[in-house]
């Protein structure tokens, strides 16, 4: 699948630890019917060969709304799934030794939280940034938040596109208007909500005029 900076709109990450009256998969499906863009599985603790199992399942649904499925961090998932792509932090394999191994059509996005990360990223290979944490976030705590004047010199440094990440909301999405993003990246936004499909089609609408498309 070719990918293009309009599949970075609304970027959905996965977290299983917020489901509420239905399954994962089904907290998955709604979230791709009404709006995600893009799709990340993250799995920080499960069996490798559970989360290609998975990995799978999540991609079939994927594929039937012709989204994109990116795996985080593990490489070795994405490419024995078929998924579409993978996304790194710093400490990860890094993305230049990812290029050689998957190739081109390989999806790679990497986070950045400075200038110079994001251009070590584009000058390696990566195909988009995840740029955080831009609020305080409820999934990853200790995360290092960034001002939304850095993240628009980050975006402004690069021509690789970049989606905003860390505790993005309704409420105070709004703040990155004119920041140069591509799109947004969202977790609890989506998978906390007692109605996934509904929050995913209010935060396409957002997200669209936001980056004024």
């Amino acid at each position: 699948m070719a990918f293009n900076r309009e599949q970075l709109l609304l970027y959905a990450v996965t977290d299983r630890s917020g489901t509420q009256n239905i399954s994962f998969l089904s907290q998955i499906e709604e979230a791709l019917q009404n709006g995600v863009t893009l799709l990340q599985l993250r799995e920080k603790n499960m069996e490798e060969q559970a989360f290609i199992d998975e990995a799978v399942q999540v991609l079939k649904l994927c594929r039937r709304y012709g989204v994109p499925l990116i795996i985080n961090d593990n490489v070795q998932v994405a490419l024995k799934s078929g998924a579409h792509g993978v996304h790194v932090g710093a400490s990860d394999q890094p993305v230049r030794e990812i290029r050689r191994l998957a190739g081109r059509e390989f999806i790679i996005g990497a986070t950045a939280k400075t200038v110079e990360q994001a251009r070590s990223a584009q000058q390696s290979g990566a195909d988009y940034l995840g740029v955080g944490a831009v609020f305080p976030s409820p999934t990853k705590k200790d995360a290092v938040r960034i001002t939304t004047q850095q993240l628009r010199e980050i975006c402004g440094a690069v021509s690789i596109p970049a989606v905003a990440i860390g505790g993005i909301t309704e409420e105070n999405l709004g703040q990155l208007r004119g920041s140069g993003i591509a799109g947004i990246a969202v977790v609890s936004a989506i998978f906390a909500s007692q109605s996934p499909g509904s929050a995913a089609a209010r935060l396409a609408k957002m997200a669209r005029e936001l980056v004024g498309r």
